[in-house]
């Protein structure tokens, strides 16, 4: 039954990833038919993901209220909607009507379920399941482009809808292996901190900056990398664009699939350490002045196999940094900082791009890959200390 049950969560990370890159990659096409500035991506962006903070804000007290199956499968039911939604609007200004539930599923399934592994399971089993977080992000851009190819961006969001069906069935025929754990739960819960209390433990406040960090890079591929494509090189068709918007997402599986085999033995902080180097080598790839495009397609996948552990061994170590008391407050408040830097970012990048041109991309990704780094190290330094005292 446990093996059943920890099969449903892998899936359950598939349905995280698929919504992810949609709009990246529909954006080139989506901006014309609309008639907005590029820029204006950034806007519903942040919407889905401040609706997306909120439900990650509130997931502490209702890791402690609900069970998880039950937030899994209302999260997934929004989800659905907010696709659905997306994909019969006609103006501009629908898409942050259907961005409010396309968000609030986003935040609480995902602190709940990397609350759970977390306190469950070794780094590795943390690692393959945001592996397939990845395999969800990748499938949808290839959605996407099928969709721009043999029919309308709409039909992208209504295919990926209908994938999100199909997991939300398994999830509900899942129910009776949820009830197997639920004896656990009360003990896991009981004596969790609340938010305040835990934003006073030293080195949460900097982990939660640098994890700011990290997904403002992250999301900025996530939304930008078609557009940089579009921008920076020629010849290239709508359909392939859209389907550069699985190169991070591809990176970040392999890197997340790699990490799964190797974590248990290099520990979280040095899978990090490694992992930022790389993604400096991808930046670097990307920063050269090669005409040719896969040069630089290349360089956006070793930024996401660099990116790859990153996210997951963050999330692992809050634990083992910072006590199971804490555990759920720091993952809630790592969810909210993550969404807090996919909100705001992504938006500046777009009127920075604006401004200056595509061009600049890999410079502001750099910008926070160095933020991430030295936010995390200085951090140790305060555990330690803490431990020792």
């Amino acid at each position: 039954m446990g093996s059943l049950l920890l099969a449903v969560i892998y899936l359950i990370f598939v349905s995280l990833g698929l919504p992810d890159s949609l709009l990246g990659s529909g954006w080139p096409t989506m901006q014309v038919v609309f008639g907005v500035p590029s820029s204006y991506a950034g806007y519903v962006s942040m919407t889905i993901s401040f609706m997306t903070i909120i439900s990650a804000l509130l997931s502490p007290k209702m890791i402690r209220t609900f069970h998880a199956k039950w937030i899994v499968i209302v999260s997934i039911l929004l989800t659905v909607l907010g696709l659905l939604g997306f994909s019969i609007s006609t103006q501009y200004w629908m898409l942050f009507l259907f961005a409010v539930p396309y968000g609030l599923g986003a935040g609480s399934i995902d602190a709940s379920m990397n609350h759970y592994v977390a306190n469950h399971y070794p780094s590795s089993v943390m690692n393959f399941l945001h592996c397939f977080y990845g395999v969800g992000a990748v499938i949808s851009p290839y959605i996407m482009s099928l969709a721009l190819r043999y029919a309308r961006w709409n039909e992208g969001y209504r295919w990926t809808s209908y994938i999100q069906l199909g997991i939300l069935l398994v999830c509900v025929l899942s129910l009776p292996l949820w009830k197997k754990n639920e004896e656990n739960a009360p003990e896991e819960t009981e004596a969790s901190a609340g938010i305040r209390e835990t934003l006073r433990v030293p080195g949460v406040l900097l982990t939660l900056i640098a994890f700011f960090a990290y997904c403002s890079g992250e999301a900025t591929c996530f939304l930008w990398t078609p557009s940089y494509f579009a921008g920076t090189k020629e010849g290239l068709s709508a359909e392939t664009i859209a389907s550069f918007g699985s190169l991070i997402f591809g990176g970040l599986m392999l890197g997340r699939l790699i990490s799964g085999f190797i974590s248990n033995k290099l520990g979280d902080r040095r899978l990090i350490r490694i992992g930022i180097a790389v993604e400096l080598i991808g930046i670097l790839m990307v920063l050269l002045p090669i005409e040719n495009y896969i040069f630089a397609a290349v360089g956006f996948v070793v930024i996401g196999t660099g990116m790859g552990p990153i996210y997951p061994a963050i999330q692992h170590m809050a634990p083992g940094n910072f006590g199971k008391r804490y555990s759920a407050a720091v993952i809630g408040l790592q969810m909210a900082s993550a969404y807090i830097g996919s909100t705001l970012m992504p938006m500046v990048f777009g009127h920075l791009q604006q401004a200056v041109g595509i061009w600049v991309m890999p410079l502001y990704l750099l910008l926070f890959a160095a933020l991430n780094i030295s936010l995390l190290e200085i951090a140790y330094r305060q555990i330690a200390a803490r431990k020792r005292s």
